[in-house]
């Protein structure tokens, strides 16, 4: 059994009374925040959530983020460690990973249980917390390059505010991803990834929660809809892009996207707080693998979206949920990007441009040339 991975934690506030977290490398010494010395004015009020009698859904409107920070050049990047001629969002010279809540929220700063629904014309705060993941303090290149030992401190940093974001009053889902590249629409272009959590089920987990619900009550608790298609994908093996002791990813058989990987842990557990030390070990391996594979498939690195499902704190939904990463791009072809257009967007019906057994294919070849480049070139491949 490896020892486990106890990244060091370091809380701190930033000068508008946001909450920071350092988590270093383990080994690291004992870090002493430096205080932030920008004088930053208090939090602006939040924004709002309406009700969408028409649809059922819950709409933020956050007019306060169309001043947020969009593609500033490296020299004033708000996630680099702070410098005299750059006061940043981290005070620190240094750091491995750092967390914070967001300056520009869509949800929040404050928690709070929010209505079933509302009648039409009336507005609650939009109740939540949003925050950001800085991967490494390095401004360039991206979560595929990190060291093993990095990527597995941000899965201890995914797990601790699960965990910690879960418990907060009124918290109903608490959703990790990333958005990788300017077509997905990033605004910054350090490594980085979000954690948002939701006073309500969002409309695509709620979707996912009912189907998985209908199907564990039908087999009496027994089996989950997610185990039962990860046992098929295992047992048919041609849609499987990579397979370990606890993890396994497939190219689901019903993609919607020119890329879509899920990788579903073996053991049903909810959410990242849920895994074992040594499950936490090969799942920072597998995503690293499959991070580098796709950015191996074309000349240039491939967009994502790196959506972490975790189980919604609801009672109804959450035995038959099931953690698992649903990461998605857009790119259908070295030059070509897929548009959510009229079927998609307008009517959610999804129309793939690529088949699953073939991009499965594709993806098994390409994470065996970069296992192999990176041998070649005398690096451990992940």
């Amino acid at each position: 059994m490896t020892a486990p991975h106890a990244p060091r934690i370091t809380p701190a506030r930033l000068s508008d009374g946001r909450e920071l977290l350092y988590f270093d490398d383990p080994g690291t010494p004992p870090r002493v925040p430096v205080a932030d010395q920008r004088g930053l004015e208090h939090r602006a009020a939040p924004g709002e959530l309406r009700y969408d009698e028409l649809s059922g859904d819950w709409v933020a409107v956050a007019a306060h983020r169309q001043s947020r920070t969009h593609l500033p050049p490296a020299e004033a990047c708000p996630l680099c460690p702070s410098t005299p001629s750059n006061a940043s969002e981290i005070p620190d010279a240094d750091y491995d990973v750092v967390v914070f809540e967001n300056r520009f929220p869509s949800l929040g700063p404050d928690t709070a249980v929010v209505p079933p629904a509302l009648p039409w014309g009336d507005t609650v705060p939009a109740a939540g917390r949003c925050e950001v993941v800085s991967f490494t303090s390095s401004h360039t290149g991206s979560f595929a390059q990190l060291p093993y030992e990095r990527a597995r401190t941000v899965v201890e940093a995914w797990a601790q505010r699960t965990a910690a974001l879960s418990a907060l009053p009124g918290v109903r889902q608490v959703f990790p991803f990333e958005n990788r590249g300017a077509e997905i629409g990033v605004t910054l272009h350090h490594p980085h990834g979000q954690i948002y959590a939701y006073p309500y089920v969002t409309p695509r987990a709620a979707q996912l929660g009912a189907a998985a619900r209908r199907f564990y009550d039908h087999a009496d608790g027994r089996t989950t809809l997610l185990g039962t298609l990860l046992d098929r994908e295992r047992a048919a093996g041609e849609r499987v892009v990579l397979e370990g002791e606890y993890f396994t990813a497939y190219v689901p058989f019903a993609a919607r996207w020119p890329l879509e990987v899920h990788l579903v842990p073996h053991r049903h557990v909810a959410d990242f707080s849920a895994l074992a030390g040594e499950e936490k070990d090969e799942l920072a391996h597998a995503y690293l693998s499959l991070l580098r594979g796709l950015d191996a498939l074309y000349p240039t690195p491939t967009p994502y979206i790196a959506a972490w499902h975790q189980a919604p704190l609801e009672a109804s939904l959450r035995p038959a949920a099931r953690f698992h990463l649903q990461l998605t791009s857009p790119r259908r072809a070295a030059d070509k990007l897929k548009f959510l257009a009229g079927s998609e967007a307008a009517m959610g019906a999804f129309i793939n441009d690529t088949t699953p057994e073939q991009v499965a294919a594709r993806l098994r070849a390409a994470l065996a040339g970069a296992s192999a480049a990176r041998t070649a070139t005398g690096k451990a491949p992940a």
